[in-house]
Parts: C-alpha cells; structure tokens; sequence
C-alpha cells in the first residue's frame, strides 16, 4: 500500500501491495468465521461444534499475528537497528511479552 495510513500510535508503516493484500486476505477470512460463530450461536448450535470453530478463528489469528510480527522484524526493526534505534528491541520485547500474555 503507497498511502500511508492514520494509526492511533502515531507511528505507521508502509507495507507493499503483497503484504496488503495478504493481510487483508486473512482478516477477511477471520471475520467470516466469527459471523459464522456468531451465526451457530443465534441458532443455538451445539457447544462443543462452536468451540472448535471459535479454536480455528483464534488459530487464523495467531497466524495472522504470526505473519504481521515476522514482517515488521524483517522491515522495521531491521531498518531500525541498522540505524541506530536501539529502543526499537525494548519495543519488540515489549509487543511480544503483550502478545505472550
């Protein structure tokens, strides 16, 4: 993506049309599959068959998170590092005690 983004951290990033894409492709699919969570549930599926659906969303996501975190160590943090920005790792550290939680 060329446009750079509003992002609530005020920090952005711009990521190439294959990466956009590949992201988007994902969050698409993890958004259908909570609608159709959401969809066993209002028509009052059986629990554990909404349990395993709601373990593959979680799965998608992790590999979303998994896909997004590979990719800004090899872009930002590298560029970073190269740079000089050493608190860029306590940041990377930080985000991955958070995503260890």
């Amino acid at each position: 993506m060329s446009e750079e983004k509003e992002c609530c951290c005020n920090k952005t990033k711009e990521r190439s049309e294959k990466e956009y894409k590949d992201l988007i492709h994902r969050l698409n699919r993890i958004e259908g599959q909570i609608r159709g969570i959401r969809g066993m549930v209002e028509k009052d599926a059986y629990c554990p068959d909404i349990l395993i659906q709601a373990a593959a969303a979680n799965a998608a996501l992790n590999s979303f998170n998994k896909a997004l975190l590979a990719n800004h160590i090899r872009t930002c943090v590298t560029k970073d590092i190269l740079e000089g920005k050493d608190e860029t790792v306590d940041e990377l550290v930080d985000t991955l005690q958070r995503l260890m939680k």
